[in-house]
Parts: structure tokens; sequence; C-alpha cells
């Protein structure tokens, strides 16, 4: 799985003109799914937004994770995180998974980030979302469970 993580003051995801998801502070999480990944991928990456110290304490430092701030997440899917750019002038998806594999996985991303006490909401799988932030910092961050799992 890969994920881009950014860390937000607000967040939200529309589908046409319906809000579909809103949060405060937190994490606005991007995620593609490939079509290796499994259960085990989306635990790891599940584990890793909750605690990577991605938040400033008194000091300025991020030395705070989503738990120590209780910061929202917004998962929302993103299939483009596995374009492949290297040929042509046209991405091309094949590493990316397909819905009936992709679905699950982020659902399970979801609700394990939820078990941690941290309030996760998600865009509409399969839509055409409008995502609106405010980038925090900025600080954005580039993931991939490819590399540590």
């Amino acid at each position: 799985m890969r994920a881009l993580l950014q860390r937000v003051t607000r967040a939200e995801v529309r589908v046409g003109d319906r809000l579909v998801a809103t949060i405060g502070r937190g994490w606005l999480v991007l995620v593609g799914v490939g079509h290796d990944d499994d259960a085990k991928a989306a635990h790891a990456l599940a584990d890793k937004v909750v605690h990577l110290r991605g938040f400033a304490d008194a000091d300025g430092r991020m030395n705070l994770s989503a738990l120590d701030v209780r910061a929202e997440v917004l998962v929302v899917s993103q299939f483009t995180l596995f374009a492949d750019l290297r040929r042509g002038r046209r991405p091309y998806f094949g590493a990316a998974a397909t819905p009936e594999v992709a679905s699950p996985l982020l659902d399970a991303l979801g609700t394990t980030i939820a078990a941690s006490g941290l309030r996760v909401v998600t865009g509409e799988f399969g839509a055409m979302m409008d995502v609106e932030l405010v980038n925090d910092g900025p600080v954005t961050l580039w993931l991939d469970t490819a590399d540590w799992h």
C-alpha cells in the first residue's frame, strides 16, 4: 500500500454537492492499494498512521503522534498513487489493485485506525471526489508498505 499523509488543520470530501466526510486537525491519508497488498499491509500502514510522530510538541518539534494529539483521520482511496509514469505520457495503472481487492483493504485500514480510539472518516470508494484541505506546515509524508513490512 502507498499513502500520502498530509497533516491538516481541516479537510473534507465532497461527491457532487454532497458532503461525504470532514475532519478537523489530523491526517488526510490518500491511499493506493497495489495488487500484491494484503491485510498485513493494511495493518502495518494503520499502525504507522496512528503512531507516526508528525505533530508538534510544545517546542515545535514533531514528537507527538496522532494518538497523543487525538487527531482525526480522513482516509481517501487514490489508486493513482500506483501510476507508472516511466514511459510515454499517459499514466499506466497496472500495479493498482482491482476494486474487489482494494475496497476491503481500505475498510480494514480505517477499521484498524479506528480501533486505536481515533475518529476515522472516509471518502467514497470509486466515486469522483473533490478533496479540500488545509495542509498544516505544510507537512506531507510518503509511505510505502513495500519498504517496511
